[in-house]
Parts: C-alpha cells; sequence; structure tokens
C-alpha cells in the first residue's frame, strides 16, 4: 500500500499552528494571531491556520491565516478614510505591521439580522425569550435570519482568552467607565460607517454583510485606531445574496461564506458549552478553507493566490521577517 500522502493530509501538514519566533520580543499568543511588540511602536502580528470557535482553539483550516490576512488588508485600504487603522507593512501574506495601541476594553458589534449562534449572538438571546437585547427593543413574532428593523450595535466587553464576552449596552459601559461618554459616540459612528461601506462593497460583489465586529484602540495622540483585523470570515458573517430569500422561505440556513458554517456544524452536534466537542473531520476542515478562499474571491475581485506547498509557511515567514527585520535575525 502506498504511503504517499493524500493531498488533504498534505494541506493540513502545513497549516501554521505556531508563530513563535525566539528572536522577537514581547511574544503574545491569541487563539489566531501571534503577536510581538518592538521597542520602536511597531507591533508586528501573524495570522496562523489555528480556528476557533465558541472561545476554543479546535482545529487548522488550510490558508485561512493567509486569507484573514490579506481579506483585512483589502478592507483596511478601502475604510481609511473613514477612520485611521494601524496598519504600517504586510511583509508577508500571513503578517502585518502595525502600530501598537493602548486598546480599548470592548468590541463593536453591528448587525443587520437577527441570527447567530454563539450566547452573545441576538438569536439565542431572542429565542429565549428576550426581548430588550443591548438596549433595543426587538419586535415579538421575528424568525431567525430575518433583517432587523434597522441596524443595530450590540458591544461585548473583551474577555481573556478561555473566557467569554459579555453582552452590554451603550449606558452601562459609560457607566462603568469602561469608556468616556465621548468615546462611545465616536466609536458608534465609525462602526456604523464602516458596516456601511462593507455592506455596499459586499453587495456589488453578490454578497450580504450580515454583522461583523470592530476592534479599536487609542493612538499615542489619543486619536482612536481601528485595529486587529476588519469585515474578515472570521470577525463577520456573509450570506450569497441571490439566494437568501429562497433559503428563507424554504426554512433553511443562508448560504454562507464565513465561520458560522463551523459553528453550525458544532452545534448540530453538541452543546458547546455545555458539551465536549467533536474532532471535526479532515474534508470538513478542506470544505471550510474552501468557503474562506472563496469569500476572499469574491470581496476582493482577485485570485486568491495559494501558497507554494513545497516549502513550510512558517519557513516563508521567517525569510520574510528575515528581510523586514534584519536587526533581530542576524546570521
Amino acid at each position: 500500500m502506498s504511503k504517499t500522502p493524500t493531498p488533504t493530509k498534505r494541506l493540513l501538514a502545513n497549516c501554521l499552528t505556531d508563530a513563535h519566533f525566539p528572536e522577537l520580543p514581547n511574544h503574545q499568543r491569541g487563539k489566531v494571531r501571534e503577536s510581538y511588540d518592538l521597542p520602536d511602536g511597531r507591533r508586528i502580528m501573524i495570522a496562523t491556520d489555528r480556528q476557533s470557535a465558541f472561545d476554543f482553539v479546535l482545529a487548522a483550516v488550510p490558508f485561512k491565516g493567509q486569507v484573514l490576512n490579506q481579506t483585512a488588508l483589502f478592507w483596511f485600504e478601502r475604510t481609511k478614510d473613514i477612520c485611521a487603522n494601524h496598519v504600517i507593512d504586510a511583509p508577508d501574506p500571513n503578517v502585518v505591521v502595525g502600530r501598537r495601541l493602548d486598546m480599548l476594553p470592548i468590541e463593536m458589534v453591528v448587525r443587520d439580522y437577527l441570527t447567530g449562534s454563539t450566547d452573545t449572538s441576538v438569536w439565542p438571546m431572542y429565542k429565549r425569550g428576550g426581548r430588550m437585547l443591548y438596549g433595543h427593543r426587538f419586535p415579538n413574532d421575528m424568525i431567525k435570519n430575518q433583517k432587523l428593523p434597522a441596524t443595530i450595535l450590540t458591544p461585548t466587553t473583551k474577555a481573556a482568552q478561555g473566557a467569554h464576552d459579555e453582552p452590554v449596552t451603550a449606558d452601562e459601559i459609560v457607566r462603568r467607565e469602561l469608556i468616556t461618554k465621548a468615546q462611545w459616540d465616536e466609536l458608534a459612528e465609525k462602526s456604523l460607517a464602516l458596516f456601511a461601506r462593507g455592506r455596499e462593497i459586499a453587495a456589488g460583489n453578490g454578497l450580504m454583510l450580515v454583522d461583523t465586529k470592530y476592534e479599536f484602540g487609542l493612538d499615542p495622540q489619543g486619536r482612536i485606531t481601528l485595529a486587529d483585523e476588519i469585515h474578515t470570515p472570521d470577525s463577520s458573517r456573509y450570506w450569497i445574496a441571490k439566494s437568501y430569500a429562497r433559503r428563507m422561505k424554504q426554512g433553511k440556513e443562508p448560504e454562507s461564506l464565513d465561520k458560522e458554517f463551523l459553528r453550525l456544524w458544532i452545534t448540530a452536534r453538541c452543546d458547546p458549552y455545555k458539551e465536549p466537542i467533536p474532532e471535526i473531520p479532515p474534508e470538513t476542515l478542506i470544505e471550510f478553507s474552501g468557503k474562506y478562499v472563496a469569500l476572499y474571491e469574491r470581496v476582493t475581485g482577485q485570485k486568491f493566490e495559494k501558497p507554494d506547498m513545497t516549502t513550510p509557511i512558517r519557513d516563508r515567514i521567517r525569510a520574510n521577517l528575515t528581510r523586514a527585520f534584519p536587526e533581530y535575525f542576524r546570521a
């Protein structure tokens, strides 16, 4: 019997799951990204292929880190007139160099539809009987995936790794002094404007931007600055527009090109908040990868350039970091 690896095995074997380079200072490991704070105020962020859901890292998805990084770069460029962002450079498909910020302790979540599967999503809260959610009054008799009467903000606190984000209202944010009233007003205005831009561009490519989250920080001058990621399939839901109405009539979930595919796969098999999450089959991970690549191409109108699989992704990143930061990677 041949021991030649199958294409699926080769793809999964070359996923980037570790981006710790000891030559770089001040290493920080998040669920998906690994970061390094340089003394000059720059921050190196490397998007890995690690896949998280329900606040747990579950698997690795081929090309995911590259899709996230390049999708975010596309959107940062097209929204910089609305809000300043942290991007300085991108020396590798998985790497962005940004300005280090004093991050604000809330996530700004914008929603257009009654949907979701996590504890902080509006649909599970509505299904349990909630009608006053995040300070917004919801009508009775709505159904899952229905358009909301208006675009709304549903902010959450930013939990530590392994903990869960908590829903919070605008009034609570200010009362708890998480940020000032002036900062909230500016964040709200910028978040709604960013979402409107994203919705417009997505619609031009046959997609519906359903909801998203934004993270902001303050630069050394105190200016509110967009950070982390924007309108990626990890931070946003995208539905295919042409089939939305038909599938709603059929009582089916919309066709999605985002992380919700994996969330729904999990919730169909367990309660992820109370039960162990089953191992995700390789074929499901490959299908998931295909959705992320398809989203990149639909959103940007550009062909996704898959990496050379004969070179380990980690080795390529090291080589590009060495060229960009020779002071740290001395021979």
